[in-house]
Formats: structure tokens, sequence, C-alpha cells
């Protein structure tokens, strides 16, 4: 099967979350090093894709002024990340959507390669990264909110959801799934900044 190339993917970073775990913050506009972390995941995914947009709930207008296009989620409550896929899904103007979660800002900058040569390699419907996002962890994990995604599941997805489905793995399991390995080596660029104490843990990333 043919590779899909960085002109047919859209790329999203998913801010929509409730921030729970940062005390209700809106995580991607908490600052790293000095930068808000979506807007770091922005500039790192764009040479990767043809286009980049923002998932995102709360204060549109600020992600809206780095440039971006913001598309909020069509349910009204924090339906989590399948309602941030939905909104990639039927927005996007390419045949491909590669999502990445705001709080990991160091993914690696052969994130979306990677993922189309896996589902490429396969013929698989979709393709997720495999790999461990701490150093504390021994055994590489799904990482489903790393993700190349094709635009036309957008209604599969969607039925999915009228049905109650919120759990990213329980949608993927109707689809033929592909991964992306990354050795334990590469925890870093897979590391979530989701409490405040993890601001102060500045892994080891490029």
């Amino acid at each position: 099967m043919r590779v899909a190339t960085p002109a047919e993917i859209t790329g999203l970073v998913l801010a929509g979350g409730q921030g729970r775990r940062m005390g209700g913050q809106d995580k991607g506009l908490i600052l790293l090093e000095g930068q808000a972390m979506a807007q770091r995941c922005a500039q790192r995914l764009a040479p990767q894709v043809q286009c980049v947009a923002i998932s995102a709930n709360r204060h549109l207008e600020t992600y809206a002024a780095w440039g971006y296009p913001v598309w909020p989620d069509a349910q009204a409550e924090f339906a989590g990340p399948l309602a941030g896929f939905l909104a990639g899904l039927t927005q996007a103007s390419t045949p491909w959507v590669v999502c990445v979660p705001c709080d990991s800002p160091f993914f690696p900058t052969d994130l979306v390669a990677r993922l189309c040569a896996a589902q490429a390699q396969e013929g698989a419907d979709v393709a997720v990264v495999r790999a461990v996002s701490d150093a504390h962890e021994s055994r590489p994990q799904r990482q489903p909110v790393f993700c190349l995604l094709p635009t036309r599941l957008a209604d599969d997805l969607r039925a999915f959801m009228a049905q109650g489905g919120r759990k990213i793995d329980a949608w993927l399991q109707g689809h033929a799934c592909a991964e992306a390995v990354y050795p334990p080596e590469d925890a870093p660029a897979f590391f979530n900044f989701n409490r405040p104490e993890d601001l102060s843990r500045r892994p080891n990333a490029s």
C-alpha cells in the first residue's frame, strides 16, 4: 500500500480537555519554558504535515491568535479525545489526520513518517504509537492519542460516539490498527505533562 505523504495529512493538536489533573487549567496554554505547550506541539508538527489545526474548547481566541484553525468539539460537554478526533476528521481537507496531545510537546520529529510507514506496511485502517512515556515504565504501551486516522472514518466514529462510546481503545477494536513502535530510550519524547509537579520534570528530549 502506498505511504501517505505530508501533503495528504492535517496535523491536529488535541487541547480540548478539562485538565482535571492540572487543577482545571487549560493544559494547552500552560507555559513550559516560556511557551504554551499546545503552541510547541503545533510548531513541532508543522514541518511533518500539510497544515496544522488545534482542537480546543476554551480560550478559542487565544489559540486562534497563533494563526492555526481552531476546531471545537461538536458536543457541548467535554467528551474526551474521541471528540477531538471527530472534529479533525470532519473538518480536515486532507484524506488523513495525525493527532497529538498538547501535553507531550517533545514528540519525535519523525512521528508522522513512522505512523505512515506502519499504516502502509500493514495496510491498516489506522496507526498508533507504541512507546514508553516515562522512564519508570519497562515495556512500551500503546499511546493511542498519537495516531494517524483516515477522514473516511468520520461517520464510523460519529456513530460510535452516538452510542455512548468514549474510549479510544474500544473504538480502535473495530478497525485494523498498525503500530509505530519506539524503543524505551525514546521515552522522554512521549513524556506527558499531566500534573503541576510534572512541569519541573523536564525530560531529556531534543
